[in-house]
């Protein structure tokens, strides 16, 4: 009893505390909330050269270089890979099986190498679903039978800027990091990805395991390994990021200034515009006041709604008058509002905002 009272007290002391545990062990913090806290995302300036994972109950966040992977292979039932969007990658599926017989001269190639590259009008059918519907990414569903599964042409996108951008803009994007070609099939619960440059004649392979403590398992054509980029699924919410999402009846586009939220893990998101809502504001939100049918299943609940996206003579600038509510991993309920798009010196790429748990 006393270890549990010591404890307590100590959970008391640093956090708001959700709960902690009540066995007769040893007793140890099993989550916390923060109340009226504000982070300030490192997406690393006007080349925001990072994506980072927010988890709103512990006010942590982590870092990664968006361009340190290219593929992720998802971990739920269905058999689906998923492409690195913050680098603008595409794919496009061609009419044949065998990878090795597959060449930069060949005509379905050429064709595919002007229409599959994001800011082409109609190359949204080369990305993945921006929404984050799992049964829509470029790559299709891999089917147990190997004949099924295609060869496909996948552009690499473009390497991160390294240019500082003049004040206010942005440098997302440097060189074009060029095309592979790979082919996926299934072994039993493991995925098998063939990859190769388009005119090499053989192909390497590796196999990749699930791991459902993830949402994805991912790889990089640049190390030929796994490496780690989100965290477990249920330690975050949020992800800063460079994003590719749909101009409707245009076709794919790149965004900065994004926030996806984690909505393979039920993160749910809905946004109040206080100029529509005119009797609600952030300040005076409270559990009271959520409205849960306002809530949706698509990634994009905030994306870059929280900033004006400038024009020919006017920079991108931060909208005063929108805040969101967050359903997160855990179920726990928050008001988030973004404070900042710029640093004091005018710079992009530092977003900050505040929040706070919602409670009786």
């Amino acid at each position: 009893m006393l270890n549990k009272l010591i404890t307590l007290i100590l959970c008391i002391s640093i956090f708001s505390i959700t709960s902690c545990s009540e066995d007769d062990g040893p007793t140890e913090l099993i989550k916390v909330v923060i109340d009226g806290a504000a982070l300030a995302p490192n997406t690393g300036g006007s080349n925001e050269q990072n994506q980072v994972y927010i988890d709103l109950s512990t006010s942590t966040s982590t870092a990664v270089q968006r361009d340190s992977w290219d593929l992720g292979f998802y971990s739920g039932s269905e058999f689906r890979v998923a492409l690195n969007g913050s680098i603008y990658m595409t794919a496009a599926k061609l009419s044949v099986t065998d990878i090795d017989a597959v060449n930069s001269t060949d005509t379905e190639v050429l064709d595919f190498q002007t229409k599959a590259v994001v800011g082409s009008a109609g190359s949204q059918i080369y990305i993945d679903a921006p929404n984050g519907d799992i049964t829509e990414t470029a790559i299709s569903e891999i089917s147990d039978t190997d004949e099924n599964n295609p060869v496909y042409l996948i552009n690499l996108g473009d390497e991160v800027g390294t240019e500082p951008a003049s004040t206010g803009s942005v440098a997302i994007s440097g060189d074009a990091r060029g095309w592979k070609k790979i082919r996926i099939l299934k072994s039993g619960d493991n995925y098998i990805l063939q990859y190769a440059d388009l005119d090499a004649t053989t192909h390497k392979e590796v196999t990749l395991s699930k791991n459902t403590e993830f949402n994805y398992t991912f790889f990089s054509f640049n190390t030929e390994n796994v490496v780690s980029v989100e965290p477990k699924k249920e330690n975050w919410d949020l992800n800063f990021t460079v994003f590719t999402n749909e101009i409707v009846g245009y076709g794919a586009y790149g965004f900065s200034d994004f926030v996806v939220n984690n909505t393979k893990a039920d993160v749910q998101v809905y946004m109040v515009d206080t100029e529509i809502e005119t009797t609600l504001n952030y300040t005076d939100f409270t559990l009271a006041d959520v409205d849960a049918s306002n809530f949706s299943t698509d990634q994009r609940g905030i994306g870059n709604s929280w900033r004006n996206s400038g024009g020919p003579s006017t920079l991108p600038s931060l909208k005063t008058n929108m805040f969101y509510v967050i359903n997160d991993t855990d179920g726990n309920l928050y008001k988030l509002q973004l404070i900042a798009l710029t640093n004091t010196d005018g710079e992009r790429g530092h977003p900050e905002f505040i929040y706070s748990l919602l409670v009786e």
